[in-house]
């Protein structure tokens, strides 16, 4: 009997094919019958240092996708921290199943899978996961970062995501119309959780007209009522008039469907990779006169301030001032993409690789 779509498994020679297109390094499955626990470690390239990256909980529909996801989440990482000037490497974790699932032991056998890789890969909260989590995990590994403040971490990285989106937001705007205000500007917001919650924060003191949408309509209802704004229907989104839209929910969202019914002249937002396909979405939304902000570097806030933990000195002033060079590289890279005839996601992506095949000429990944 043929298998439905939920009982489908990557087969090991389409996995490797995935990390030989992707050029990872190294990837982890791991699974604890006592606690339920199921993660995927994927540890992209260390050329810049062990790997860093947070750790997502997510209900996949099968095992392929969560593989996929924590492949191309971990690829994001590396150009991440290159292009934001960080001495790390990209990796990242998924966890399979509800949030439900998660227990102290859970999330300490977590842990114990973590410490095996002897410093390669360090987690942080992601999507569905919390400083809370993080002090579990701690329990058995030194290598996480994102915790509490009172216990000398950095707490919950979200606000710093937000607001280096935040100035990329703004340099798009300066790009797209000659100056950075962002008043009267209408901007959508998709998903209302912990980053888009503070990105509205900081759009509704500019006097932005906001609009916001969530697959969880309280959610939404409390985001844009917290900041004079309102909730549009999820599945219309691409269709409403705006200036910007900021996806900061799942990736994915721009593709050969939402592209062409889009009529605003910028995206920028925090969700991790927005384009469906990187090469066509990226140059279709250049076609289209679409100024695209490159997610992996105005999301980059959040890596920016478990990087500043993960060295043993961490400073909230130190982590925004860094999120602050954001405004400044977005700007570099609009104008490397205008000189070049290419799309900015392309020269981002030029700019982080190049970092990295420098360094790599000066010594050997760990």
């Amino acid at each position: 009997m043929e298998a439905t779509k939920t009982e489908e498994k990557p087969k090991i020679n389409e996995i490797y094919t995935q990390i030989e297109e992707m050029e990872h390094e190294q990837l982890v499955i791991c699974y604890d019958k006592p606690t339920g626990l199921k993660a995927i470690i994927a540890i992209h390239n260390t050329v810049l240092g062990p790997s860093l990256g947070g750790t997502r909980m997510w209900h996949y529909t099968n095992e392929a996708d969560a593989i996929k996801d924590v492949l191309r989440l971990s690829r994001g990482m590396t150009f991440k921290a290159s292009i934001s000037g960080l001495n790390i490497g990209g990796g990242k974790a998924v966890l399979i199943g509800k949030p439900s699932l998660k227990s102290e032991a859970y999330l300490r056998r977590f842990g114990r899978f973590i410490e095996s890789l002897g410093g390669r890969y360090t987690t942080a909260e992601d999507m569905n996961t919390h400083t809370a989590d993080m002090e579990y995990i701690a329990m058995e590994t030194r290598h996480v970062t994102g915790l509490p403040e009172n216990k000398g971490g950095g707490g919950d990285p979200s606000p710093v995501t937000a607001y280096g989106t935040y100035l990329g937001i703004k340099a798009a705007a300066k790009r797209a119309y000659g100056n950075d205000s962002l008043e009267g500007k209408k901007i959508l917001i998709q998903g209302a959780g912990q980053v888009g919650k503070h990105l509205a924060k900081h759009l509704s003191k500019e006097n932005a007209v906001l609009m916001v949408t969530d697959i969880d309509s309280e959610k939404a209802a409390k985001v844009a009522a917290a900041n004079k704004g309102k909730v549009v229907k999820a599945d219309t989104i691409h269709e409403i008039p705006m200036d910007i839209y900021a996806p900061c929910a799942m990736g994915g969202q721009l593709n050969d469907t939402s592209i062409p019914l889009l009529s605003c002249d910028i995206v920028a937002g925090a969700a991790n990779n927005q384009l469906e396909d990187e090469q066509k979405h990226g140059q279709m939304l250049l076609d289209h006169g679409i100024l695209y902000a490159p997610d992996f570097l105005i999301n980059a806030g959040g890596l920016m301030n478990v990087y500043q933990e993960y060295q043993g000195n961490y400073s909230k002033t130190l982590a925004l001032e860094k999120a602050e060079k954001i405004y400044g590289t977005s700007l570099e890279v609009f104008n490397l993409a205008s000189s070049r005839g290419i799309s900015p996601h392309e020269a981002a992506l030029h700019k982080a690789v190049k970092r990295i095949q420098d360094i790599g000429q000066l010594k050997m990944s760990w």
